[in-house]
């Protein structure tokens, strides 16, 4: 939430972008900005290219956001593939329908209360469309609590009744704020006949044994199964409902037609006695643990989590599903009741489809073709929001653009309560889509992507030049590690790939015997998910960290003669190297130093790569360490070495230096103007106090001069005095607050400065005469 939430109310939704942006970007670093008022007059017309720059300039050293779907071509990210399975509601739940939703729509109905009537409508009507259970539930709640009310003699509130048929009723009613309007008498005298009517409609929601949607829900998980088995995918399925009555109907559904044993639940409370053993056998088997947290809450959770991942095939989750719990190795979602509001559906399907699932993921959603509304709004959740198809995150822009979600729910809710024909309903839909066309216009996307995405579009290009760079970089890094940990443990470990290897013999004692593996991003995604079965080897595994400490300490002070065997490497099929290949049957020197820097506060280390050839060709530090790739054989030399080496480490030592330099002199640079900004801001801020303040007493002194009587306007001049007082005090603060600040900018210069003091070492690690046949 903004930390300027008053501000918000009046602000434009470009605004209130760049104010959220402020809000964050604030708490990482008050440098970036010193006020916020100031702020926003500074930056209210983006539209001026200049104005922009400022802006993203100021914001660039700490905000960068990058959509996923424009790194798609760079990150290998799964799709949605969503399937629809229609449904006719039988005859009784039809007339149900029919006769509930004549009753919400009456003028006046007293059994809601006005300051409620908006939102419980809404939760009856997904009530409705859940399950015959679901709204039987919330119809025996209403009616009792007008029974209440009837003895009681005064209106309550449904919202504790109403909790248990519909788990997301409290984040509801938060985002559904009413104005609080009494029961007029009317309504009160209307209770006792609308009990009648609950009690009918609660016998004929009760008499209900067969649900359509759920007859359908069968025959979709099969389809949806085999969809998602085609891709290689686990069967595993996650079921969304809004209702705890219909996640008990659900239950007991599935548990009858092959599936007993194979469902769990997830709901806000899980107090059933099938969630609590699986909790308890929970406890146990991580007993003395890192994995047991203390907090009943997140144990569970994580206990259920678990039992899906590893033993059941179906989840049936209400919202409390929604959020806080990663599904990846889940591959099928399933809408049984599908949320009005696009932001919930996205949460919902974002559990499993998000970064580490390996495939694509199956949306099985659900469409009444009985129901001219229920399609309408499916058309436009599907096709206006595209929530179903695509990369994850496509929908995000689209989401953005229309705002809050909320705002589309009361838009759709509106249609149902008020539209009674098809004809209207279609008119409506017409009207609504057309809205939204306007909202999500390519202005509006254009203004989002100029605010956000902008921002990123240098790391987007650096991305795309480096993606090759990047896997080579990562490959080389294995590969050394590997020639690294091969050398140093000898007849130790047997080495059976470039990425796996036996430890027989530890050389510690935490370092446990068995398989060692650099693994893949699927092996890791593996590990994530409890299906590892070797050792994560990295450089910062307590094995690597041994090995790498032996190799360093070994003396490399004499001058060795290295014979690199490019042929050998060849015709081990290990692939050309082009930058060495030209080089075969030359020889030369060849020197490394570690160059160790210490500027702003920081110590960095370089290798120092120096390379020629007899014939006093320079080579490049990039193809220097090529040679290290290719195996060679060990020979001493008398040789020594000439003193040209030296004088070309000290060059390669000299060009690091002035690099680091220009680079550290940006950064003092970028610094300096944060400062300033962030100072110009705070004194923009003192100012516009004074300003405000000049209004007040204007205002204050006409209230005096036109006040009725001798009192009033006695305590008005005592107001002005006040504020005079104030004023005076204030532009007293503004030189003191001034200087302050400049003193303050001044320290933080000179701290900056100091820091550029630098300290430097070369210490050398070896030097070699080598050959490459």
């Amino acid at each position: 939430m903004s930390p300027y939430p008053k501000l918000l109310l009046t602000a434009t939704p470009l605004q209130n972008s760049l104010l959220e942006l402020y809000g964050l970007v604030s708490l990482i670093d008050e440098k970036v900005f010193g006020d916020v008022a100031s702020f926003r007059e500074q930056y209210s017309n983006l539209n001026n290219p200049a104005v922009f720059q400022n802006l993203k300039g100021r914001l660039a050293p700490l905000c960068h956001r990058t959509l996923r779907k424009q790194v798609t071509q760079y990150v290998n990210y799964t799709r949605r593939h969503v399937l629809v399975e229609e449904f006719t509601p039988h005859r009784d739940e039809q007339t149900l329908y029919d006769q509930v939703s004549e009753f919400l729509q009456r003028d006046t109905l007293a059994s809601l209360p006005n300051s409620q009537r908006t939102l419980i409508t809404l939760i009856l009507r997904k009530l409705l469309a859940s399950s015959s259970y679901a709204i039987a539930g919330a119809l025996g709640s209403i009616r009792d609590r007008v029974q209440k009310e009837l003895k009681r003699g005064t209106p309550g509130s449904l919202e504790d009744d109403l909790a248990e048929d519909y788990e997301a009723l409290d984040e509801t009613a938060e985002e559904w704020p009413d104005e609080q309007e009494p029961l007029t008498e009317a309504q009160r005298a209307l209770m006792t006949e609308e009990v009648a009517e609950l009690d009918s409609l609660l016998a004929r929601a009760q008499n209900i044994r067969q649900n359509a949607k759920g007859e359908a829900l069968l025959h979709g998980l099969q389809r949806a199964f085999e969809a998602a088995a085609r891709q290689g995918a686990q069967r595993k399925g996650i079921i969304f409902t809004e209702s705890r009555k219909t996640q008990d109907y659900l239950l007991e559904l599935l548990e009858d037609n092959g599936y007993a044993g194979k469902v769990v639940l997830f709901n806000g409370t899980n107090n059933d006695e099938r969630s609590k053993k699986i909790y308890q056998q929970w406890l146990a088997s991580n007993k003395g643990t890192d994995k047991v947290s203390g907090s009943k809450t997140a144990d569970m959770r994580s206990a259920l989590v678990e039992e899906f991942r590893d033993r059941a095939e179906i989840m049936i989750a209400t919202e409390a599903g929604a959020e806080g719990i990663n599904l990846q190795f889940c591959a099928l979602v399933v809408n049984y009741d599908l949320p009005w509001n696009p932001q919930r559906i996205e949460q919902r399907i974002g559990r499993s489809h998000r970064y580490g699932q390996k495939h694509d993921v199956v949306v099985l959603n659900f469409l009444n073709k009985g129901n001219e509304a229920d399609q309408r709004v499916y058309e436009l959740l599907s096709e206006k929001f595209k929530l179903f198809e695509g990369v994850f995150g496509s929908s995000d822009e689209v989401i953005g653009a229309i705002g809050s979600g909320v705002d589309f729910e009361k838009r759709v809710a509106d249609i149902y309560q008020k539209c009674r024909t098809p004809q209207e309903i279609k008119a409506a839909f017409d009207a609504l889509q057309a809205s939204l066309s306007e909202e999500i216009s390519d202005a509006m996307t254009r203004t989002r992507a100029q605010l956000l995405e902008n921002f990123d579009e240098e790391v987007r290009e650096k991305l795309k030049v480096r993606q090759a760079g990047t896997q080579e970089q990562l490959g080389r890094f294995t590969r050394l590690l590997m020639n690294l940990t091969q050398t140093e443990l000898g007849d130790r470990a047997s080495f059976t790939s470039e990425r796996r290897f036996t430890l027989h013999q530890p050389p510690r004692d935490d370092v446990a015997a068995g398989q060692y593996a650099i693994p893949t991003r699927d092996e890791k995604l593996r590990e994530d998910t409890g299906e590892a079965t070797e050792h994560r080897y990295r450089l910062g595994h307590p094995l690597a960290q041994h090995l790498v400490e032996q190799a360093k300490t070994r003396d490399l002070s004499v001058v060795q003669h290295l014979h690199f065997d490019y042929a050998a490497h060849m015709a081990a099929g290990k692939g050309q190297i082009g930058a060495l290949r030209d080089r075969v049957g030359e020889e030369g020197w060849l020197t490394l130093s570690l160059y160790t820097v210490t500027s702003l506060g920081q110590t960095e280390e370089h290798l120092l790569w120096s390379a020629f050839t007899d014939d006093g060709d320079v080579i490049d530090a990039d193809i220097a360490q090529k040679f290290f790739e290719v195996q060679a054989s060990v020979e001493h030399t008398d040789l020594a070495p000439p003193t040209a080496l030296n004088d070309l480490q000290d060059t390669a030592r000299n060009q690091r230096k002035e690099a680091i330099n220009t680079r550290n002199l940006k950064a003092f640079e970028d610094a300096a103007a944060r400062i300033d900004a962030w100072s110009e801001d705070l004194k923009v801020g003192l100012e516009r106090d004074i300003k405000e303040l000049d209004r007040l007493i204007k205002e204050a002194r006409r209230a005096a001069t036109t006040a009725p009587t001798l009192q009033a306007k006695l305590d008005g001049q005592r107001q002005v005095q006040e504020l005079e007082k104030k004023r005076t005090q204030k532009r007293r603060s503004l030189f003191d607050e001034q200087d302050r600040i400049d003193e303050k900018r001044q320290e933080l210069i000179d701290q900056l400065a100091g820091k550029l003091e630098e300290e430097e070492s070369l210490r050398p690690l070896f030097t070699v005469r080598w050959s490459l046949k």
